[in-house]
């Protein structure tokens, strides 16, 4: 059997985790491939489309190509199209298909954490992080409360808007960090805050941290956030980004050639990439 070939695609690349985590993954799978980064700037992706990456067997894509291999490839699935987004193709019988699994990581990191996605949720920030898992909730038929800072109260309000517009049965809304109250099941951290080297940072109050059931952290740099040590401390299911990074990886082994991965292994495989971020 011939070696497949893969590749991530971006521009700059140089610190992306995904040979990293993409390796073990075809090794854990037993499939003989590689998997290599190629910097590709906007103005030659076009080119580099013809000459290279049409003639791997799938790749990667991330910023800033995510929105512009749109045009280049030859069809999307149905969620690629409702995010307008693709961070993974697939090249099968000269046909190239796009997907977005940034999505599904999310999801799948929650499960295989054992975390519902049920009750009154809220997610801190407004970015394009915050809007994936957004829709991701609302497509559930759920309520979805967004906190923000103050300087992105502009932005929070649009993003209701535009779910709104796009799921006219949403019930999503915002509100200010300091207005942040209450009970909360599922807390989902989509900022920076607490990211490498500001460790010791956290998005919200102690007494917000003491209302929450179950937290997600976005944050994959550290393992475990302040947020995440005092959450489980306070006997809160929670999980940290790696698993979701990790996840949305699988789930592109999923499509390129259905691929299972036991939880466990992922599990190990996310404390093995902290290591190797830790190692850079």
């Amino acid at each position: 059997m011939s070696t497949k070939k893969f590749a991530v695609i971006g521009h700059p690349i140089g610190h992306t985790m995904s040979p990293f985590i993409h390796k073990r993954l075809f090794e854990l799978a037993g499939i003989e491939a590689e998997y290599t980064k190629l910097d590709i700037s906007p103005d030659n992706l076009a080119e580099e489309y013809k000459n290279t990456l049409s003639k791997l067997d799938g790749y990667n894509i991330t910023i800033p190509h995510k929105q512009n291999i749109i045009s280049l490839i030859d069809q999307i699935d149905d969620k690629a199209k409702m995010y307008g987004s693709v961070n993974t193709v697939a090249n099968r019988n000269g046909i190239a298909t796009g997907y977005t699994t940034d999505p599904d990581g999310f999801l799948k990191a929650l499960e295989a954490a054992e975390i519902p996605i049920r009750g009154r949720i809220v997610i801190l920030g407004c970015g394009g992080v915050a809007r994936t898992m957004a829709y991701e909730v609302v497509l559930k038929n759920l309520p979805l409360l967004f906190a923000v800072r103050d300087d992105d109260i502009g932005i929070a309000k649009n993003l209701c808007k535009e779910i709104k517009q796009t799921l006219p049965d949403s019930n999503v809304e915002f509100c200010r960090l300091s207005e942040l109250s209450g009970d909360i099941d599922l807390l989902v951290n989509a900022t920076p805050v607490g990211m490498f080297p500001k460790v010791d940072n956290q998005p919200i109050s102690d007494s917000i941290i003491n209302r929450c059931a179950n937290v997600f952290d976005a944050v994959y740099n550290p393992l475990e956030t302040v947020l995440i040590k005092k959450a489980k401390a306070n006997g809160a299911k929670a999980e940290g980004g790696m698993a979701m990074l990790v996840w949305q990886a699988v789930v592109s082994h999923e499509k390129w050639d259905g691929s299972f991965y036991d939880k466990y292994d992922i599990a190990k495989l996310c404390i093995d990439s902290s290591n190797e971020l830790k190692n850079r």
